[in-house]
């Protein structure tokens, strides 16, 4: 089974063309106004229509409230990728809306890891991303936790690898890991939010050669 690839960030026809020929499984949308990657509802929905029905369209936000997430489900959205505090009790509410739901965890040690149990049963998928520090944004930093806490885990859901990823060091991610979805956002830009179609490209040739 090939390596399944989201790519995180799109903002623009550009990138989302890139992510759509090099047959990425999910493009994410970012709609945290913090974040360089912020984008507003409209221009998503637009996106989104663009691309085919076969890729996952997934909504990133932050302790969003029930109106953030109805306007994600508005723009045309397949699953909600939650990247805050939120409880399992909040996901399982949020299972109204319909949509697949996606739960970051936040990784540096061990027991951060094991955080992931407490959403079987609510999620549908687990990213474990790099813990960002206190007062920043919580993804998207390109920061890289140590991949070798994920040696050996019995994980309670479907997952994705996240932070820090580009075409040079993912080959040696998944073979730590065993990851078969990965997700990515400024290993394939030129600077922060700006994508660069070139390592989009580039990227999704590295994860179809494993």
């Amino acid at each position: 089974m090939p390596i399944q690839v989201k790519i995180c960030g799109v903002a623009d026809a550009a990138a989302l063309d890139a992510a759509v020929a090099g047959e990425a499984a999910w493009v994410g949308f970012v709609f945290f106004p913090r974040s360089p990657r912020d984008i507003a509802p409209e221009r998503a929905a637009a996106l989104a229509a663009r691309a085919p029905a076969r890729m996952g369209k997934v909504a990133v936000l932050v302790d969003p409230d029930d109106e953030a997430v109805a306007r994600a489900v508005a723009a045309g959205m397949t699953a909600l990728q939650l990247h805050g505090d939120e409880p399992p009790a909040r996901l399982a509410a949020l299972r109204r809306f319909g949509l697949e739901l996606w739960k970051a965890v936040p990784v540096r040690t061990r027991t951060d890891v094991d955080a992931a149990r407490a959403y079987r049963g609510v999620a549908d998928r687990i990213v474990y991303d790099a813990k960002t520090p206190a007062g920043t944004l919580p993804g998207g930093m390109g920061l890289r936790f140590d991949w070798r806490l994920l040696d050996g885990v019995a994980h309670p859901l479907p997952w994705l690898l996240s932070g820090g990823l580009d075409a040079e060091s993912l080959a040696d991610a998944v073979g730590i890991t065993a990851a078969r979805a990965v997700d990515v956002s400024s290993g394939v830009e030129s600077a922060p939010g700006v994508k660069d179609v070139d390592k989009v490209a580039g990227f999704l040739q590295a994860a179809a050669r494993l």
